[in-house]
């Protein structure tokens, strides 16, 4: 039978000890290469221990943002956003070309946009919109809501509005739950979180109604975070401000959107009538969100001197109370 293999050929010991090191160094800089295309990016450079923990704080903040807070008064939530974010110097002054931009939202309730327990959909779809014309590579936006997460989205507007934006929308997967850690704090601890989309964040943005919260005293940016937390976080509520002030510790963001346009005054945070519900006409939009809380809570009839998580908030460095520090940008639409 013919024999159809190429013939062996060997080398010399030398020859062979060159093309072995070859070979080694190739296979090493394509496994190099894999890991980079894989590599499971975030802004600001995390810690992951050996049990799988992420270690905080992580700030997504851009150095060159001012030290401002736009107050807009209308009723169009898209209007008052770009006349707001564009007296902070636009919003290429916090999304840049390429940016992978997380937006969390307020989907805790599978409730109509009307009652005011969670992002509006107008607003939703502006940002996301916003973001994209700022020529952000993906705009993922995503909570853990209290309720069927599927149904949150789909009732309260906001799957459609992130479509209609050219965003994405993160439904929570148990899988992609991953413990976070404050060194600091007195409570964030292991506590399991909804990672993935500030994982693969270079830019967030924290969007958020104002509320009455018969715990906090007031539900708005800072009380937001608490939807990516996992478990049963309703055990945090015995320390509900310690927890809020460590959660705006833990989580740093490029821009906050307070939707006071209407506000929850009673029974929060879920409410479930209108009468809950007045037309306070007033968007908040800042780098700093300790003090977008501070001015939401005016709209609720609340010192914010008097909501404990504030103060824990500032001690921690997440932003500051201070307003007569800051530029206060007065805006009608």
């Amino acid at each position: 039978m013919e024999n159809h293999l190429e013939p062996s050929v060997t080398y010399p010991p030398r020859r062979r000890f060159l093309l072995c090191a070859l070979r080694y160094g190739l296979g090493l800089g394509a496994l190099w290469a894999l890991g980079l295309s894989l590599r499971d990016g975030i802004g600001p450079k995390v810690t992951i221990t050996k049990d799988n923990a992420l270690v905080g704080p992580w700030d997504w903040s851009v150095s060159h943002a001012p030290k401002a807070v736009a107050v807009v008064t209308g009723l169009d939530r898209a209007a008052c956003f770009a006349a707001g974010v564009a007296a902070l110097g636009g919003i290429k002054t916090f999304v840049s070309s390429g940016d992978r931009v997380f937006i969390k939202v307020n989907a805790a309730f599978a409730s109509p946009p009307s009652l005011g327990a969670t992002s509006h959909p107008d607003l939703v779809q502006a940002v996301v919109r916003h973001c994209r014309e700022a020529g952000a590579s993906r705009v993922i936006v995503s909570d853990n809501p209290i309720n069927d997460p599927a149904s949150c989205f789909r009732l309260t507007g906001i799957a459609e509005a992130v479509r209609l934006g050219g965003g994405e929308l993160w439904v929570p997967e148990s899988r992609r739950f991953q413990p976070v850690t404050l060194p600091d704090g007195r409570y964030l601890h292991q506590w399991p979180a909804w990672a993935a989309p500030f994982r693969k964040a270079d830019k967030v943005i924290n969007l958020a109604p104002v509320k009455h919260h018969h715990r906090a005293g007031a539900s708005m940016i800072c009380k937001n975070w608490y939807g990516l937390l996992g478990g049963p976080r309703n055990l945090l509520h015995q320390n509900v401000h310690v927890v809020i002030g460590e959660l705006a510790a833990l989580f740093r963001p490029t821009l906050v959107v307070l939707d006071g346009i209407t506000a929850m005054m009673t029974n929060g945070p879920t409410g479930g009538s209108l009468a809950d519900v007045k037309e306070a006409r007033t968007l908040i939009i800042s780098p700093d969100p300790v003090a977008a809380d501070a001015l939401g809570a005016r709209i609720l009839n609340i010192d914010p001197h008097k909501l404990p998580y504030l103060h824990h908030a500032q001690r921690l460095g997440a932003g500051s109370l201070n307003l007569d520090a800051i530029a206060l940008h007065h805006i009608s639409v």
